[in-house]
Formats: C-alpha cells, structure tokens, sequence
C-alpha cells in the first residue's frame, strides 16, 4: 500500500484520539478506535486505575494507525460523528449526522434512549459508519 492510500484511508484522527485521552479514564478513546470490550473495561476500572490510562498516551498511534486501516473510509466523518456522540450523544445529534432522523428524535425525546441508545452506539458507531460507507461503494458500483 502506497502512502497516498494510506492517507486517504485516514478515517481517524491522533488529534481527536488526544482529545478523547483527556476523558479516557472513562474509556473514550478506546470506544473511537474500535475498541468497545477495553473501552467498556476502562470506563468501570477509570482507566484501569489510571495506570491503563496513562499507558494509552503512548498507544494512541498505534491505535489510530489500526482504525484507519480496519474501518472503511467515506463522505461520513468518523471524527465528527465521535464529537458529536461523546459530547451531545443523548440529543442524538449523531443520528442525525448519520441521517437516522427517526432515532435521532427518538434519542432526543428519550435522553439518548435513556442512555442505553448512547451505550449501544459507543459499541457500533464506527460499524455503521463502515457499513454506510460500504453500502454507498455498491450502490456506485
């Protein structure tokens, strides 16, 4: 793989990694990278006491190189899309990014589902990205 396919599979950001390291004693980071098991850990052990925490500091590259090769890349920002679930997730304003209007309002009438929406799409958020991104190669196939 040449460096210019590999840039333009650049479906994650160090720069948003960091930013979600900051609250990564709960697990944010990890859930952004495709990581729900060790996210979900992080988030009931604060990182695995702090320890596991500081150690992802220095993993972050590794991570991200990992999601950018692992999730399928498209018009749908994997970045924005964590933003936008991480810090408004219970208004379901990254269902609406995502153009799920029915959840989106369902999220935003419900306090993200009572949460358990919110849960559910720290779990599958860069799934269904992909899988928008997949569908939309065969449908221009």
């Amino acid at each position: 793989m040449t460096h210019t396919q590999l840039a333009s599979n650049d479906t994650h950001s160090k720069a948003i990694g960091y930013l979600l390291w900051l609250f990564g004693f709960l697990g944010a980071h990890r859930f952004y990278y495709g990581k729900p098991v060790t996210g979900t850990i992080w988030f009931f052990t604060l990182g695995l006491l702090g320890i596991g925490w500081l150690i992802d500091l220095f993993l972050i590259p590794a991570m991200d190189r990992q999601a950018d090769l692992r999730f399928t890349p498209g018009p749908v920002n994997y970045s924005l899309a964590w933003l936008l679930l991480t810090f408004l997730g219970v208004f379901g304003i990254h269902r609406f990014y995502l153009g799920k209007w029915l959840t989106g309002l369902l999220y935003l009438l419900t306090g993200g589902l009572f949460l358990l929406g919110v849960l559910y799409d720290f779990w599958t958020l860069n799934d269904q990205i992909s899988m928008k991104h997949s569908q939309r190669d065969l449908s221009n196939g």
